[in-house]
């Protein structure tokens, strides 16, 4: 074991998380479910999600044979949502091709649906005590300062320098402690704006520290601009079966979730109604704007609420449509739910 990572397993043992829902009964299904959440979502916010999620699928066979609606309500907030997607994929996997059984070999988790090389050795260390180094957001903090290593962690020949002082510094024993302790001290002491260099068991041999760049690395990625789309969020209710929704495709934003119907701001609402679903519009009342923001672009959406005239003979798109009451729509991402919590019974009331 070298210095760094026996400094760092003393720092752990005093001052890391040891009483983590998934640190008790640890097993290799509860450390999965955690890693899959964490991948970019911090641990605070997890921890509720991840309670309710475990007293909903308790195991994977249950997980598998759930539908896919169930898991993404259970998903509602977290976002990422293809996260939840793969988690469903391969518990079915699992189930099929492993018996129910979890697999205890890196190939095979790493062959699993949303699985990369970083998830994979966090998941055997901490369950299994199997010797992997792992390269998340907050390892790779924690080792372009320590190293001072220069360039935007993205890049090909950057992770691969990472890769190898992780490799270098895990050690051959206490491997869950180890993993735990990297994630920790990133997420922690050595977080990204603020780090509290003064407090960390690895200052007396960072570079970045003694180089003064601590606050310049890791390299940050150029960033432009990002594009803003705008949207109109349509809520149609009819006060004896609820509100209109649609489901989204697989792929893309919100994959799988259930929605409100959108168009572009100079479509006229009227004429869409009619032409999309036969609904002849009573009255429209214009909710605030509000911006949604996503790694990629920003979103401005415009919710307005549609009473109509009459219930309509057919939806047009009725493959993708239904209507549901308020108080049971439940897989629905973030923008949505803020929407449908907005809508009062003066509002939801008959034209």
């Amino acid at each position: 074991m070298d210095i760094f990572a026996s400094r760092l397993l003393q720092w752990f043992e005093l001052n890391g998380r040891h009483d983590l829902p998934w640190q008790q009964g640890r097993n290799l299904y509860r450390v999965w479910v955690a890693e899959i959440m964490l991948q970019q979502t911090q641990v605070m916010t997890v921890i509720p999600y991840y309670r309710q999620f475990m007293q909903i699928f308790p195991d994977i066979t249950v997980l598998a044979k759930a539908s896919l609606d169930e898991v993404l309500a259970q998903w509602a907030g977290l976002g990422y949502y293809r996260r939840a997607r793969h988690l469903h994929k391969t518990a079915e996997i699992i189930l099929t091709q492993y018996q129910g059984e979890f697999p205890q070999d890196y190939e095979a988790v790493l062959a699993l649906p949303g699985i990369g090389p970083s998830t994979a050795g966090a998941i055997l260390a901490q369950a299994l005590d199997q010797r992997h180094p792992i390269l998340d957001g907050n390892v790779k903090r924690v080792l372009s300062r320590y190293h001072a290593i220069e360039g935007w962690p993205g890049q090909r020949h950057i992770e691969n320098q990472l890769w190898q002082k992780a490799e270098q510094h895990t050690p051959t024993t206490r491997l869950a402690d180890y993993t735990q302790a990297m994630m920790d001290l990133g997420a922690t002491l050595c977080a990204r704006s603020s780090p509290q260099c003064q407090h960390c068991p690895l200052n007396s041999d960072c570079v970045a520290l003694a180089t003064r760049k601590v606050d310049i690395l890791p390299t940050k990625k150029s960033r432009k601009a990002l594009p803003v789309r705008k949207k109109r969020f349509l809520v149609i209710h009819h006060p004896e079966i609820g509100l209109l929704m649609e489901k989204r495709p697989t792929t893309g934003i919100w994959g799988g979730l259930w929605s409100l119907p959108e168009m572009l701001l100079d479509d006229n609402i009227e004429q869409s109604c009619m032409q999309r679903w036969g609904i002849q519009v009573a009255r429209i009342s214009e909710l605030p704007a509000f911006r949604h923001s996503f790694s990629h672009f920003h979103l401005d959406i415009s919710p307005c609420v549609i009473a109509m005239k009459a219930l309509p003979q057919q939806i047009s798109e009725a493959q993708t449509c239904e209507w549901q009451a308020l108080a049971a729509i439940r897989a629905v991402a973030t923008p949505v739910r803020y929407i449908l919590d907005q809508l009062s019974p003066e509002l939801l009331g008959k034209p």
